[in-house]
């Protein structure tokens, strides 16, 4: 891959500039990025830095971390503030669990998170393993690790292979946050200005659910960051039967504050479940007309909508859609199924 290529990706992410395609089909206004979700996550346990090291050597232009904060406030790289669906807590530290039966991160000082095992999730309902077929449960010794951590290997490897792959930052939860006396958008955004994220034209991008801590990172926290806020219907407080004028008022609240959004796969396609017919909403070109851009999650080989023949298919429909951002546990194959002009 060429060096420079993420870098003018990165540009290209909220620049939208037409470009030509041939072969499988039309490129019809910009290059999609590729966002390794939690890393290479369909290949390694989830967030771990062996994840973040092979989505940087699969072709990802950005690897997305998602953060909550230890009981030391140091920002811990996991999905959920449980720490039971991804680590071996409950045979480390089986007493430490709170009344509902969790285990939670903000519990912990770093030093005692550090001695838990990472394995591969399990669901929360049957205790089983949320996608068999991955990484085997009893292989590994893989570990949590801070966002600085997670930085550095990013930048190491920026430096070694001359790349400019970039961080997606997503603040989880910051009400519960700040109901346990904590502030994680705070610590966030210190903790990338120390590396050198601090203006739009740098790297780093942060996303998260809660609208009004969007509008807090903005208004009081002033971060010049790109930001994307994250969709699903409760945040858009839309009915289910809104029509396109409400959508589109919707998202022009948005770009009030936000670069972007990063709604559900679910969110882009109709109810039509028809085989070989994949049917598209309008939220992508309404998001444009907003001027935002559009990172949709989530891309997996394993769970290919039914609308959709392959998973070669979905990305190539997605891409001539106008997609602005894949957000993906294979960023090796959303990449090799890119269109050869994009490719």
């Amino acid at each position: 891959m060429n060096s420079s290529l993420p870098a003018i990706l990165f540009m290209l992410f909220f620049i939208r500039i037409p470009i030509c395609a041939v072969g499988v089909v039309a490129v019809t206004d910009s290059t999609p990025l590729v966002i390794a979700h939690r890393g290479a996550s369909g290949y390694l346990s989830e967030h771990t830095l062996p994840a973040v090291a092979l989505a940087h050597g699969q072709g990802a232009d950005f690897i997305e971390q998602d953060i909550i904060l230890s009981q030391d406030d140091q920002p811990i790289v996991i999905h959920d503030r449980f720490l039971d669906y991804v680590t071996n807590v409950a045979q480390v530290y089986p007493d430490r669990h709170r009344a509902d039966g969790h285990y939670y991160v903000a519990d912990f000082t770093l030093a005692e998170l550090r001695a838990l095992r990472v394995h591969e999730r399990t669901n929360p309902t049957t205790s089983r393993l949320q996608f068999p077929a991955r990484f085997p449960f009893d292989k590994g010794d893989f570990t949590l690790a801070t966002l600085a951590e997670h930085i550095e290997l990013v930048q190491g490897l920026n430096h070694t292979t001359g790349r400019n792959v970039g961080l997606l930052v997503e603040i989880k939860d910051p009400a519960w946050h700040r109901a346990n006396g904590k502030d994680p958008s705070r610590i966030v955004l210190a903790t990338l200005e120390k590396y050198g994220y601090k203006t739009r034209e740098d790297s780093a991008i942060l996303q998260c659910f809660d609208v009004d801590e969007v509008h807090r990172l903005r208004e009081q926290l002033h971060t010049d960051l790109r930001i994307i806020q994250l969709l699903n219907q409760e945040t858009l407080k839309l009915p289910a039967d809104a029509n396109r004028e409400q959508f589109a008022a919707a998202l022009e609240k948005i770009a009030i504050h936000a670069d972007g959004i990063g709604p559900s796969l679910e969110m882009l396609l109709t109810r039509s479940r028809i085989p070989g017919d994949p049917q598209l909403t309008d939220l992508i070109d309404l998001a444009h007309e907003a001027g935002l851009e559009v990172c949709c999650y989530t891309f997996r080989s394993e769970t290919v909508p039914p609308q959709f023949a392959t998973f070669a298919d979905l990305v190539e429909t997605f891409t001539a859609a106008g997609l602005d951002g894949f957000i993906t546990d294979f960023p090796d194959k959303v990449r090799a199924h890119l269109p050869a002009a994009v490719r």
